[in-house]
């Protein structure tokens, strides 16, 4: 408000912006089971509308860092990705199990963050969850693979075929299957791309 004496001369209303694409990230977040809560240090008529606006998510308005990195304990009985951007986010971010920092926020943030994405577009949230759940999935593959591989290729090296039918594995063969075997991993992983 701005004015002169008793005189009423001018009214500015500022409103935040939310971005094109928040709305639908927290949509494909919700889709993939992830609860999503907003934690700001705006004020409550301000945390309300952009809650509303994005899907009616639960919301902390008024947050300090102090209450921010609070929240985030008391919800640690789940595994919690924290994502921010700014200095009052970085207490949160460093007890998360999961810390991503938006690429256009400040230092301390990228700094404390696990994980930095490259721009601030939200919509990178729900791929990047995806992708880390295919890489661990490939990479559970990959070990039980090369578990199995073992399992078999080093008794039978070993010669414990022998004393049944007088197999012996001949050691070109023996190091063809573990060659085989890291080609097979490296082929596995290579899924990832598609």
């Amino acid at each position: 408000y701005f004015g002169r004496k008793d005189e009423l001369l001018a009214i500015v209303a500022i409103k935040d912006q939310i971005k094109a694409t928040s709305a639908e990230a927290v949509r494909e977040l919700r889709t993939q089971g992830i609860e999503v809560y907003m934690l700001t240090g705006d004020g409550e008529r301000t945390a309300s509308a952009v809650a509303g606006r994005l899907g009616n998510i639960q919301y902390i308005a008024d947050a300090l860092p102090d209450d921010k990195e609070e929240f985030v304990r008391q919800l640690q009985r789940k595994t919690v990705a924290m994502v921010g951007d700014g200095i009052n986010d970085s207490q949160a971010l460093a007890c998360a199990d999961v810390s991503i920092a938006m690429g256009k926020g400040t230092d301390i943030a990228m700094d404390v963050a696990m994980v930095t994405l490259m721009t601030s577009d939200l919509l990178l949230l729900p791929k990047a969850f995806n992708l880390s759940r295919q890489t661990v999935r490939l990479i559970h593959q990959n070990l039980f693979w090369a578990f199995i591989y073992n399992l078999i290729g080093i008794p039978i090296a070993a010669g414990l075929l022998y004393p049944i039918n007088g197999l012996l594995l001949n050691p070109m063969l023996a190091s063809a299957a573990m060659a085989f075997s890291s080609v097979s991993v490296v082929l596995n992983s290579l899924r990832l791309r598609y």
